[in-house]
């Protein structure tokens, strides 16, 4: 199948490290992605691979007419199998400009679980509330990245018929670290191997709730725990004056690590005793988690998203915007660390055999390739809109069906 990618940047975050993975793990369609805005990492890393990438060059916070003229004239003169658009901005304008061009076969995407204003911006709202009146007519089917995801777009109108789950998947050799990377890592920073180290990778971000984790921290150390925490995230760094703040006011200069954007988050992860994500809201599929898994971290996670469900009876859950109960669950954690060690093993033996098992790249390549697969008429068939199929039969109204299908022998890893 010849299928066309529609995304609004291709910059650091989740849905493009997804879209990264999907089409790199997908030697059996022929994948081109579509950047409403100037090039930018992924888009870099997918033109070294050799996949046709096209920026359109649209700038950010700046609606152009150009850009989407560019994006019709490329999608009626190609005519892909299939579109499929990621996020809020791209299946409005995205869907609407194939639906224009001709295209019948579109697929949004949705990476996000929270439409409250206190998470998400009011254009954001306002486009997620049209797509979801455009959902019953336009889209052939709606995927999104989790089960939590689905369950709020139905609730505030999006088509329940058209709904799909198909969760991240993940490579998981790359998340195979040397216990000599994590130590040299520790080392360079200043930390020994019997410290306690916890840390949390996110950007500065109101939604990721720095602040109630550093409260947990201070909690933590009242109780006499002696740990150290590790920052790592986009603008998370003491040169900026949000984060200096909020360590400077709670006196954790020495506790804390604020080390912004790295390159090595496998073996950040390593490092780590223990990863916390105290999101308030807002997330779809926690990325984070999974990773932190793959690495054979155990998690503390704030039930958002599908958080809860990624780290099931491996991991710790609390309610969000509660530091009290984050220090409470870190510290059930890293007392297990450190007073039951074969139990604390066997965690981590389970957190990397949980992401391997449910959530390897193959089974999502899969699921997408079968999505996509369904729609497209049988060999002699007219060409013409097919509706969706599932290895379960037709889904009824109402339902939100899964899009997970068994990996195929082809990919294996």
């Amino acid at each position: 199948m010849r299928v066309a990618h529609i995304i609004t940047s291709l910059g650091e975050g989740g849905a493009q490290a997804v879209l990264f993975r999907l089409c790199t793990n997908d030697p059996g369609n022929q994948h081109t992605i579509i950047s409403l805005m100037p090039e930018a990492r992924y888009g870099q890393m997918l033109s070294e691979r050799g996949f046709r990438v096209i920026n359109l060059d649209m700038p950010r916070g700046k609606f152009r007419l150009g850009p989407l003229w560019r994006l019709w004239k490329l999608l009626r003169q190609e005519r892909f199998d299939i579109v499929q658009t990621w996020m809020y901005h791209p299946d409005l304008l995205g869907g609407l400009v194939a639906r224009l061009a001709g295209q019948r076969r579109i697929f949004w995407g949705i990476r996000h679980t929270g439409l409250e204003p206190e998470h998400s911006a009011r254009s954001t709202i306002w486009i997620a509330r049209c797509c979801a009146w455009l959902s019953p007519w336009l889209p052939t089917a709606i995927v999104c990245c989790a089960d939590r995801a689905a369950e709020v777009h139905q609730a505030v109108g999006y088509a329940a018929d058209k709904l799909r789950v198909i969760p991240n998947g993940y490579q998981f050799s790359q998340w195979d670290t040397e216990p000599d990377e994590a130590r040299a890592l520790r080392h360079s920073l200043g930390i020994d191997d019997d410290t306690l180290l916890i840390g949390m990778v996110a950007r500065c971000h109101a939604q990721k709730d720095h602040p109630g984790l550093l409260d947990a921290i201070v909690t933590l150390r009242q109780q006499g725990m002696a740990i150290r925490c590790l920052l790592v995230g986009d603008e998370v760094t003491r040169d900026n004056p949000e984060v200096d703040h909020w360590l400077t006011r709670r006196n954790l200069g020495d506790s804390v690590l604020a080390l912004g954007t790295r390159t090595d988050i496998p073996v950040v992860m390593a490092a780590l005793d223990l990863h916390v994500l105290s999101s308030q809201g807002g997330e779809g599929f926690p990325n984070v988690v999974a990773e932190a898994m793959a690495a054979g971290t155990p998690c503390v996670v704030t039930d958002v998203g599908d958080a809860a469900r990624i780290v099931a009876d491996d991991g710790w859950v609390v309610p969000p915007s509660d530091s009290a109960a984050l220090a409470e669950a870190i510290a059930a954690a890293l007392t297990e660390r450190q007073q039951h060690p074969a139990a604390w093993q066997e965690r981590q033996r389970r957190c990397r055999r949980r992401i391997r098992d449910e959530y390897g790249v193959a089974r999502m390549v899969s699921a997408y390739t079968s999505l996509w697969q369904s729609t497209l008429p049988a060999p002699g068939e007219p060409v013409a809109e097919q509706p969706v199929a599932t290895e379960r039969g037709a889904p009824r109204p109402g339902a939100i069906t899964s899009g997970i299908a068994p990996p195929t022998e082809r990919q294996s890893p």
